[in-house]
């Protein structure tokens, strides 16, 4: 089952759905709050928001305590994600005409859950809003503007291209730390403590990325990768580079009149957009804010916006400044902010009096001491190291995995949709403790992809050109760990 090609329009749908609403004849489109392609008839969406609420109430009868996953058809993948209780995402994917699977649902699933992680640090849980205005046009709102800047970022040409086999030494959710020597940690340790003391009578929060990496953070781990996700597609000096190139689907032509504006819960409006690239630059005193021409509505992005921290259990205020490679993220406590944008300018100030000197000396240090993208690479290897736990991964860089055979990273590709699988059923029928787990196999052409867990940690390698032997792929894992 699932839609046709024809009806797809791009190949692919994401819906959410809340399965508390539309249950009476003739209310089943209340239920649905969000669906694109937007433009998919009604009947198209409630056959396809039909199908998945039944897959969710038919799996539920055998699997209470265990949320549906994946569902395969013979055309179409459905990839399920219960983001709240009660409130689903779907995505739903066209099969490619070649046997090998090109995808991971492990991948697919990814990009739901950050979706959503992101949707909740902006505008607060789903069901919050759903609760304080029951009619859900202000929540629609709000997933229509959010989910469609989203997506904009998976567009290739007018279809949309979710991670494949090709993206297989990469770990959507975690963050990428940089690693620095002790001098240069105490420097950043006291560059951190006096953004800490910007506001005086309460302690403001910060993320320091150089790069794209993670130096910094005195946020909970959750929090942190919410953020630093964030950062990485529109804040760092990279992401605001690409934003001539990007696109937003106002450029496609589509009307967003419906978009209501009023208050949500968390003091954001339905307008504004803060996964809009156009509308974030750096001024000149460092700042990166929202762009604004003389023609535009200024509420259609925030001036500094209001994040939900959900592990801090705190709404902050959020300011981004950029010395050169070096991106500071300084978060002011909602509820210790009198004077709303007078005090944010006043901790601005602050900061550039008390912080400069040392944002300058941080980001000389670390400039000294980066190697460049290559920083990390292991010579002879391509992989990908994870720690679920702390959220953190380490990968070879983009362009060395570009050297892999496609062979090579289908068969990775597949290693891990098994891994993926195996850790699945240990968690069902053990889940206090992690699984050890290791497979070597080679590969059609005569490579080696590797999977190994120890301790809840999680190694992923491919090798080429290497020796035809398990002792020779089992040494070659020793001597990376070694190193």
């Amino acid at each position: 089952m699932g839609l046709s090609t024809a009806a797809a329009g791009d190949g692919a749908q994401l819906c959410v759905f809340d399965l508390r609403r539309g249950q009476q004849e003739g209310q089943e489109l209340d239920k649905i709050l969000f669906f694109h392609p937007a433009d998919c008839p009604i009947l198209l969406q409630l056959s396809v928001i039909g199908l998945c609420e039944g897959i969710v109430t038919f799996t539920r009868i055998f699997s209470p305590e265990e949320d549906c996953e994946v569902i395969e058809s013979e055309k179409h993948s459905h990839v399920f994600y219960q983001a709240e209780p009660d409130i689903w995402m779907v995505l739903v994917v066209e099969k490619t005409k070649v046997n090998e699977p090109t995808w991971r649902c492990g991948a697919l699933q990814g990009i739901l859950k950050e979706a959503h992680s992101l949707f909740a640090m902006f505008h607060g849980p789903i069901r919050t809003l759903l609760d304080r205005q029951p009619s859900a046009e202000l929540v629609r709102g709000h997933l229509c503007t959010f989910l469609t800047d989203y997506l904009s970022d998976f567009y290739v040409g007018k279809k949309l291209q979710f991670p494949t086999y090709r993206d297989s030494l990469k770990e959507r959710g975690t963050v990428q730390m940089l690693t620095v020597s002790r001098e240069v940690a105490l420097e950043v340790q006291s560059l951190t403590t006096v953004l800490g003391s910007c506001l005086g009578n309460a302690t403001c929060q910060s993320l320091v990325l150089f790069e794209d990496l993670l130096v910094s953070t005195t946020l909970p781990p959750d929090d942190t990768l919410n953020l630093y996700t964030y950062a990485v597609l529109r804040l760092t000096p990279r992401a605001l580079s690409s934003n001539a190139s990007s696109w937003s689907y106002l450029r496609k032509g589509t009307s967003v009149n419906a978009v209501p504006s009023s208050s949500s819960s968390n003091g954001t409006t339905a307008g504004e957009r803060p996964l809009l690239r156009e509308k974030l630059s750096k001024g000149k005193d460092g700042f990166v804010a929202a762009d604004f021409t003389a023609t535009e509505v200024r509420g259609a992005v925030p001036l500094t916006p209001i994040l939900w921290f959900q592990q801090a259990e705190e709404r902050m205020y959020l300011c981004i400044y950029q010395h050169k490679s070096l991106t500071i993220l300084l978060l002011i406590p909602a509820s210790s902010l009198i004077n709303g944008e007078e005090g944010i300018a006043h901790v601005k100030k602050q900061m550039l009096e008390n912080a400069s000197q040392k944002i300058v000396t941080v980001e000389q240090k670390l400039s000294r001491g980066w190697g460049g993208e290559n920083a990390y690479h292991v010579g002879g290897y391509r992989y990908l190291l994870v720690d679920p736990d702390r959220r953190v991964s380490r990968a070879s860089p983009p362009g060395k995995v570009t050297t892999l055979a496609k062979d090579s990273l289908l068969a990775l590709n597949r290693l891990r949709q098994e891994v993926d699988l195996e850790k699945s059923r240990h968690k069902r029928s053990d889940p206090c403790h992690d699984k050890d787990f290791e497979a070597s196999i080679r590969t059609k052409n005569n490579a080696w992809v590797i999977a190994k867990i120890t301790r809840g940690r999680e190694l992923y390698m491919a090798l080429e050109k290497g020796g035809e032997t398990l002792l020779y792929a089992s040494t070659a894992v020793e001597k990376f760990s070694n190193r």
